[in-house]
């Protein structure tokens, strides 16, 4: 098997990064196609994303939240707000704690296109890690979060 990494390709253990690299492909392409039949950008349909999963754990999003959680700019958020205003995916509505704040709040049309694509693949997604036998699902949980560690800044070559 030819290999991108600078691994020796014969190491059987490549055939995994391979499978990331894979795994990952499909999901960008995947988060391209909903923001495609959307008509949204990248950045607009990860802010959806987030905005309704901040509403299902019960914790709304304000502008200042969302523009950390997509480590963008508060000016670059407002913009994407404006979008997405305009778009009729979401909608500005006071702070139910916080009279002096505002939430983001996802539409009804984006919940429905969001179900729409989601749905499908979630059940999918369910499935395959159903198909993982449960003795080995430790251990993939484990080698995908060395990977999550893997991809973190190496804060000790930070402070050199």
């Amino acid at each position: 098997m030819s290999t991108d990494y600078w691994y020796d390709g014969s190491d059987p253990a490549v055939a995994l990064l391979h499978a990331i690299r894979r795994f990952r492909a499909a999901d960008q392409e995947m988060r391209r196609h909903i923001g495609s039949d959307m008509g949204l950008n990248s950045t607009d349909t990860e802010a959806v994303r987030h905005i309704i999963a901040g509403e299902r754990r019960g914790d709304p999003l304000t502008a200042k939240r969302l523009s950390e959680t997509l480590h963008i700019s508060t000016a670059a958020t407002a913009k994407l707000l404006n979008r997405l205003t305009e778009s009729g995916h979401v909608r500005r509505a006071p702070h139910p704690d916080d009279r002096r704040s505002v939430i983001i709040v996802a539409t009804d049309l984006s919940h429905e296109e969001v179900e729409d694509w989601l749905s499908p693949m979630h059940e999918k997604m369910l499935q395959a890690a159903h198909n993982v036998p449960a003795g080995d699902r430790r251990s993939v949980i484990e080698f995908l979060d060395a990977l999550v560690e893997a991809f973190a800044p190496d804060d000790a070559a930070q402070d050199d």
